[in-house]
């Protein structure tokens, strides 16, 4: 099995780089060496026919050619031509023959032109190209013009000769110039990649892409599969970054929530004071929309600079009824094991009756708990058919009894199975919180009663706790369902506040008022049916 092997991003670039600058290089080194060519010959043919022209204006040759000694008196000349425009070959003709030229192998191969009618017949200059045993040469032809009188006669031609090779060497060594420049520029180029990879790595933690792409992919899949508000923001507070959780439990339904500064998504949170202190935040409650959330925020810092902040929220209510359910359920057992308890000692009573042969005492104490719990459970089993309520309860009748409370359940109590809208924790908040808060109230009393109801005629379930306590002040009345309100002290008020706030969701009410011969009634009302 062969592993998949994917190429680095250092590679890529380079690679990258390295193809772009030797593409720009071989394109514009070929367009320089083209137009360098062009240009090189258009001035050797230029050369060519201005050193020609030059030599046949010279009167030292008009001279030499009337007293044929161009050997001795032209040669001198001819040599520092050659030196000075690098020809190959400076050739004087007459009209017959060739009667000089520098390089003495050429003069019989040169007689073999025929490129001398324009300047001899014509007195025209010209450039020529033609092909020599040595190469192809280019060619500078000019007509020598003497004076005759009153007119000037064609006494010769002047041709001034430049091999192509010695054209194509001095392109060749400027080529070889821009061919060092290019490769500089390449290893210039290479050097520059490198810095550029290594500043991206260092950019990208040294994470390769196809990393960071499967960081991505990883981190969306754990924040939409975390059950936490998660959000972040940058160093200017502005949202960067918010999962769906956060945005379901803060009701935002914006979709461009990305960009927008963090005070004007959620106000209050508190969440920019880290940027300004850079310390972190533990388990700080903050109200927002009317629910208590539990906030964690940690400042992003790189080079000893704040970059920004994450934070992480849960809904404290939920935590709350989570603990209030499990608190519920502990309270159940705890109230069975003081139901056992007691009907233990009960049991020990009857037994030692019966010892003492007390049968009448023993038959008379069965009875009066026989018929106190058969009407008990008369209304509690028979006119009572939600198996939770039930529950509910009979937890709460052990916990009275072991506080020594009686809780009485209405004789006109009657409700069906509950409808499917309302949750089991809902009802268990409800029901339970009230009857806490009615044995709360009695705690102090020296006859502790507390009468429960439910009802479940026509559209609405009725639910009314009544205790015998001291009752509510007009001030505690308008503020018992505040959120953090208690008279039992810190850290407590969570009770009331989430009653009202499932009865609400519930689209139901709840009231309190006083009762005439004194305690409080607390009345809850619960439509049946589900309102979307």
């Amino acid at each position: 099995m062969f592993k998949n092997k994917r190429i680095t991003l250092k590679t890529k670039i380079l690679g990258l780089i390295s193809s772009l600058i030797l593409l720009i290089i071989t394109l514009l080194a070929g367009v320089f060496a083209y137009l360098q060519a062009v240009d090189t010959r258009n001035q050797v043919e230029q050369l060519a026919l201005q050193a020609a022209k030059s030599i046949s204006l010279m009167p030292e040759l008009r001279d030499a050619i009337e007293q044929e000694d161009l050997e001795t008196q032209f040669r001198p000349i001819a040599e520092q031509v050659i030196d000075q425009v690098n020809a190959a070959n400076i050739i004087i003709e007459n009209r017959d023959k060739i009667i000089y030229s520098h390089v003495e192998n050429d003069i019989e191969e040169s007689g073999l032109d025929d490129t001398n009618d324009l300047a001899l017949l014509f007195g025209g200059s010209n450039i020529f190209e033609v092909e020599r045993s040595s190469g192809s040469v280019i060619i500078g032809k000019v007509p020598i013009m003497a004076d005759y009188g009153d007119f000037q006669r064609i006494i010769g031609v002047v041709s001034v000769e430049f091999l192509e090779t010695d054209i194509y060497r001095n392109i060749i060594s400027r080529i070889k110039t821009i061919v060092i420049a290019s490769i500089v520029i390449l290893m210039l180029g290479i050097i520059g990649g490198i810095f550029l990879t290594k500043s991206i790595r260092k950019d990208t933690l040294g994470l390769e892409p196809h990393e960071i792409s499967s960081l991505y992919l990883e981190r969306s899949a754990i924040l939409l599969s975390i059950k936490e508000g998660i959000l972040a923001i940058d160093q200017n507070g502005l949202l960067t970054l918010i999962n769906h959780s956060a945005k379901k439990m803060m009701n935002l339904n914006e979709e461009r929530l990305i960009g927008q500064h963090i005070n004007d998504v959620l106000k209050n949170s508190k969440i920019e004071e880290v940027l300004q202190t850079g310390k972190m935040m533990h388990n700080v409650e903050i109200l927002l929309n009317d629910i208590v959330f539990i906030f964690n925020v940690i400042p992003i810092i790189k080079n000893n600079q704040i970059m920004g902040a994450v934070s992480s929220f849960r809904d404290k209510t939920e935590l709350k009824n989570l603990i209030n359910t499990i608190s519920e359920v502990r309270a159940y057992s705890e109230g069975l094991r003081a139901q056992t308890h007691e009907y233990t000692n009960k049991l020990y009573l009857i037994s030692g009756l019966l010892q003492l042969e007390r049968y009448k005492d023993a038959f008379d104490f069965i009875q009066k708990e026989s018929i106190t719990y058969q009407h008990r459970n008369q209304i509690l089993f028979n006119q009572i058919h939600d198996a939770n309520v039930q529950a509910i309860l009979l937890g709460k009748l052990g916990k009275a009894s072991e506080k020594k409370i009686t809780l009485e359940i209405d004789p006109d109590s009657h409700v069906d199975p509950l409808p499917s809208n309302i949750e089991v924790t809902d009802i268990i908040t409800i029901i339970g919180n009230l009857i806490d808060n009615a044995f709360d109230a009695v705690a102090n009393q020296q006859s502790k009663k507390v009468l429960f109801s439910i009802t479940g005629f026509g559209n609405d379930i009725i639910i009314e706790v009544t205790d015998n306590g001291k009752g509510l002040s007009e001030e505690q009345i308008d503020t018992i369902f505040t959120l953090g309100y208690s008279s039992k002290g810190e850290n407590r008020g969570y009770g009331l506040f989430n009653v009202k706030r499932i009865v609400e969701s519930l689209r139901g009410t709840i009231e309190v008022h006083n009762d005439k011969s004194g305690g409080a009634i607390f009345t809850v009302y619960l439509p049946k049916r589900a309102f979307i």
